[in-house]
């Protein structure tokens, strides 16, 4: 069984930067939806280095951001 049946984590929607005291900033497409401090971001750090690819990567990405994105976001006016 697949996780990602329709290879959305094959592109690099999911980027994070890591600040001296490990707070992780977490970006989907250029734009900030998540921070982690403390245990919580040990946690993904450790993960993070133990991930076999850039894919499995964007996976703990996608599932530490939760279910954020359902489709029915307003892009503005204009």
């Amino acid at each position: 069984m697949s996780i990602d049946k329709r290879n959305r984590l094959d592109g690099d929607l999911f980027r994070y930067s890591v600040t001296k005291n490990n707070t992780i900033f977490i970006d989907y497409e250029g734009k900030q939806v998540k921070v982690l401090k403390g245990k919580q971001a040990e946690k993904l750090l450790t993960k993070i280095d133990q991930a076999a690819d850039e894919k499995a990567v964007q996976l703990l990405l996608a599932k530490v951001t939760g279910n954020f994105k359902r489709g029915n976001e307003r892009n503005g006016k204009g």
